[in-house]
C-alpha cells in the first residue's frame, strides 16, 4: 500500500469562496480511485467523519472541521458515445464546471449553454441539481460513477437512480456521507433547441439584436446577466445564491398576491407555485446591509457576501436573521442552498 499523503491541520480558506478561515483536521488530495481504496482501508482514516470538497463554492464553514476533508481534483473530459438522438460527454469530478460547460460548447455540442458562470466542479453539480435559466443538471444528465465508502465499490447511477429534485438529489440523502462522485456523463442533444424562458435572457439577446441564437449565443447572454448580478468570489467571498426559492402552495401565493401586487411568482407542473427568495429578501429591506463583516449583495439580494474576515457563524447569523424577518412578513420558509458544516 503507497502512503498516504494527508496534511494535518490544513487551512481551508483558499478552498472554499466564501473564503472563512477555517481548518481540517486531515486533508487529502484525491486524483483517483486509488486513493479513496487506500483510505478506506486505513483503520484510522476510514472512520474519521469525511468532508467532500470540490470547488467550495456551496460550503459555509461555520467552525474548524474534526474529520478528514477529501478534495477532488481529478480533472478530464472527453467524448464517450454517441447515437441517433445525443452526444455523450463525462467529465471528472475535480474538472471545473464552466471549463467544462465552455469545452461542450467548443464542439459544437449545445444542452449546457444556460448553466455557464456558475461556480463549482462536475462532481458537485448533480449532487446540488445545480439550475438556472430553466435549466437542471437532471435535464442533460446521463449517469455518473461514485465510489461507496460502505461497500469499497464503485457504483453506477442513471437519472434515476439520483432521485433528483429541486436543488437536491440521493446524495444529499441516502448516500450523504457515503458515497463520493467520481465522473458524470451527460447526453446532449444533437437535435438542439434554445431555451429562453426567462425574460432575462430574452432581453439580454434582443438587446444584443439576436433573434435565433446558437447554443454560443446563449451562454454568452447568461454569462453577462451573472457577471453583472453576482459578485467574483476572486473579488468578494461568496457562494452565489445562497437561498433557494421556496415553492408554496397556491393558495398561500393567492394570499400574498393581494397584499403584494408586485410578487414574483413562477407556476410548477404541480399546480403550487416557486417564489422568488431575492425579491422577499429585497421587500425586507436586505439587500445592500451588512451584520458585522457579513453582508448582503447591493445588486443581488439573494447573494450574502464575506465583506473581509467574516466568520462562519456571522455569515450564519446574517442569513438566520434574513429568515426571520421573510417569515415574519409573508408566513414563507427560506432554505440556504449552501451546505453548512
Amino acid at each position: 500500500m503507497f502512503p498516504i499523503p494527508v496534511q494535518r491541520d490544513f487551512s481551508l480558506r483558499h478552498l472554499n469562496t466564501f473564503g472563512i478561515d477555517a481548518k481540517a483536521a486531515v486533508y487529502l488530495p484525491v486524483d483517483g480511485i486509488d486513493m479513496l481504496l487506500a483510505v478506506a482501508n486505513d483503520k484510522e482514516l476510514s472512520v474519521l467523519p469525511r468532508l467532500i470538497l470540490g470547488g467550495g463554492s456551496n460550503l459555509l464553514l461555520t467552525q474548524d472541521f474534526p474529520g478528514l476533508v477529501l478534495h477532488m481534483r481529478g480533472a478530464g473530459m472527453h467524448i464517450v458515445d454517441e447515437d441517433e438522438t445525443c452526444v455523450y460527454v463525462k467529465a471528472s469530478a475535480g474538472e471545473n464546471w464552466h471549463r467544462f460547460v465552455q469545452w461542450t460548447l467548443d464542439l459544437g455540442l449545445g444542452g449546457l449553454e444556460n448553466l455557464s458562470l456558475i461556480p463549482g466542479s462536475v462532481g458537485a453539480a448533480p449532487i446540488q441539481n445545480i439550475g438556472a435559466y430553466g435549466v437542471e443538471v437532471k435535464d442533460r444528465f446521463h449517469c455518473l460513477t461514485a465510489f461507496d465508502f460502505i461497500d469499497g465499490k464503485t457504483i453506477t447511477l442513471d437519472n434515476a437512480a439520483c432521485r433528483f429534485g429541486y436543488r437536491d438529489s440521493v446524495f444529499k440523502q441516502a448516500l450523504r456521507d457515503r458515497a463520493v462522485v467520481l465522473d458524470v456523463t451527460f447526453a446532449l442533444p444533437k437535435q438542439w433547441q434554445a431555451n429562453m424562458n426567462y425574460a432575462d435572457v430574452m432581453q439580454e439577446l434582443s438587446l444584443r439584436q439576436i433573434t435565433a441564437p446558437s447554443p454560443r449565443d446563449i451562454a454568452d447572454a447568461v454569462i453577462a446577466i451573472r457577471t453583472r448580478k453576482l459578485p467574483d468570489p476572486a473579488q468578494i467571498g461568496n457562494a452565489g445564491s445562497f437561498f433557494k426559492n421556496p415553492i408554496v402552495q397556491a393558495q398561500l401565493r393567492d394570499a400574498l398576491l393581494v397584499q403584494h401586487p408586485q410578487l414574483v411568482s413562477y407556476l410548477q407542473p404541480d399546480g403550487d407555485y416557486k417564489l422568488a427568495a431575492g425579491w422577499l429578501i429585497d421587500q425586507c429591506g436586505w439587500k445592500g446591509r451588512s451584520l458585522g463583516a457579513a453582508g448582503v449583495y447591493e445588486k443581488q439580494a439573494l447573494v450574502l457576501v464575506n465583506r473581509g474576515g467574516a466568520s462562519g457563524q456571522e455569515i450564519a447569523a446574517l442569513a438566520q436573521a434574513i429568515q426571520a424577518d421573510v417569515q415574519g412578513r409573508f408566513g414563507v420558509k427560506l432554505e440556504p442552498e449552501p451546505v453548512f458544516i
